[in-house]
């Protein structure tokens, strides 16, 4: 579904922690874009994705849970996204809990929307039969109008809330303001995720690319759950960047959570086009940075690594060399790959990373010509021929590319099956070398000629 270029109206849900704003975020979205657990505060930063609401393009906003807490701390921090959220909305849905009833930090809240001078519907969540029915009228209290009562986790009551949010919208333009969805000729971003271990800097990463504070930073490692998509723009047009939760290794992962957080990682990894892995430049190249470069290169994206904390090493030509010679060494398959160094905290080297990501989302897409590429073929394997594997020499015949994203090629000859790993890597370097193919993952396919004289099989 492209994305609109056009500015939407956004409708951002409110509320206090474990009231269900996240299962209702997915409910109107129409898939499961938010992690939804039984845990209070599960949702930290704001998820925000432009949907097709009934008839209406807008854009759908989660918010962390409220609650009164100094602004130095996690949840402060988190109160503070909520509120800059709020301040951005056309129409706020504030969801309370009908089990609970009214609550003094539901009132509270209630009083400060109430000087904001937004549209707000409330919707009064786990409204489930009579009871929920009786419940939601006793929060007329709050003064915010009607409540809607709703169940987000079975569907009830949703028609009518959507109703009620649509009635809120400001009027759509007669001249197109909002393009379409579907319109394929729209410009895609470029998906570019963010990944690495946790604390490696990769939020503040993205608030010092956005320039501003958009997601929760801090000493605290795994502050990030949710995988958080926000958008920039540079030279070169749309980048959709992708905040994710720190991967470890999978035997530390042992709480439910973490471990949904891990798996909305993963599928932001898969989604992508491009993969920054930032590393913590202090603590040098660990093994899960490793793992988590393999991961990259076995899903065919490109990657940069991003050597984050830069600032504050005293040898850096030291560490500089350390990390070239651990990844020559540990990540062969992506021989080349592009490596920048700044600090996110102060900004300093920011510059240079989006450039890098723009050249290895171009060596990404590179087709080589045909020409070039016999020509490049035939020199490979006069200059080394294919080896001999049990007493006969193995012949490939020709070679063609079928697919960039990432660059495929296919080599037909016969028995192409028993062609060795160790040539295989001297075909592949060939190619990164011969053709300016640096640090993206090439593949190779084999397929074996079919022998014009061979005697067809009977079945």
């Amino acid at each position: 579904m492209a994305l609109s270029t056009k500015s939407l109206p956004v409708i951002v849900i409110a509320g206090r922690p474990n009231v269900g704003k996240s299962t209702l975020f997915n409910r109107l979205a129409g898939r499961r874009y938010a992690i939804v657990n039984d845990q209070p505060g599960v949702t930290r930063d704001r998820k925000s994705v432009d949907i097709e609401l009934r008839y209406r393009n807008v854009t759908l906003v989660d918010t962390a849970g409220w609650e009164e807490d100094d602004p130095q701390t996690v949840f402060g921090r988190m109160r503070q996204s909520s509120e800059s959220a709020v301040a951005s909305a056309d129409v706020v849905i504030f969801c309370v809990d009908a089990r609970s009833g009214i609550n003094p930090v539901d009132e509270h809240f209630a009083q400060w929307l109430r000087k904001q001078g937004k549209h707000i519907i409330l919707a009064v969540n786990k409204a489930e039969g009579n009871a929920g029915n009786i419940a939601a009228l006793e929060m007329y209290s709050f003064g915010l109008g009607e409540p809607y009562p709703v169940s987000a986790e079975h569907g009830n009551g949703i028609g009518d809330l959507i109703e009620a949010v649509l009635d809120c919208l400001p009027n759509e333009e007669e001249n197109d303001e909002f393009e379409d969805f579907e319109n394929e000729n729209v410009d895609r971003p470029l998906k570019l995720a963010i990944v690495g271990r946790p604390n490696a800097g990769k939020s503040t990463l993205v608030n010092q690319l956005l320039g501003e504070q958009r997601v929760i930073t801090g000493p605290e490692a795994g502050l990030t759950r949710d995988s958080i998509s926000v958008f920039l723009r540079d030279e070169e047009g749309e980048v959709e960047l992708v905040d994710t939760a720190g991967l470890r290794r999978k035997a530390r992962i042992d709480e439910t959570l973490e471990k949904m957080s891990v798996s909305a990682s993963l599928e932001a990894l898969k989604m992508a086009e491009v993969v920054v892995l930032v590393i913590d430049a202090e603590l040098g190249v660990h093994e899960q940075d490793l793992q988590i470069a393999r991961l990259i290169e076995r899903e065919g994206r490109c990657c940069v690594l991003a050597l984050n904390k830069w600032d504050i090493l005293e040898d850096r030509e030291a560490v500089r060399q350390a990390i070239k010679d651990r990844i020559e060494i540990s990540l062969t398959q992506m021989n080349g790959i592009a490596v920048v160094s700044f600090s996110a905290l102060t900004g300093r080297g920011i510059h240079k990373l989006l450039p890098a990501v723009r050249r290895a989302y171009a060596i990404w897409n590179k087709r080589v010509p045909t020409g070039a590429l016999n020509r490049w073929f035939e020199e490979a394997i006069t200059r080394h021929s294919p080896p001999m594997v049990e007493g006969r020499r193995l012949k490939i015949r020709y070679i063609t590319q079928i697919k960039a994203r990432p660059p495929t090629f296919v080599l037909f000859g016969t028995r192409t099956s028993k062609i060795p790993m160790d040539y295989q890597r001297y075909l592949v370097n060939g190619l990164r070398a011969t053709f300016d193919m640096p640090g993206t993952p090439i593949r190779l396919q084999f397929r074996d000629s079919k022998n014009p004289y061979a005697t067809p099989s009977k079945d």
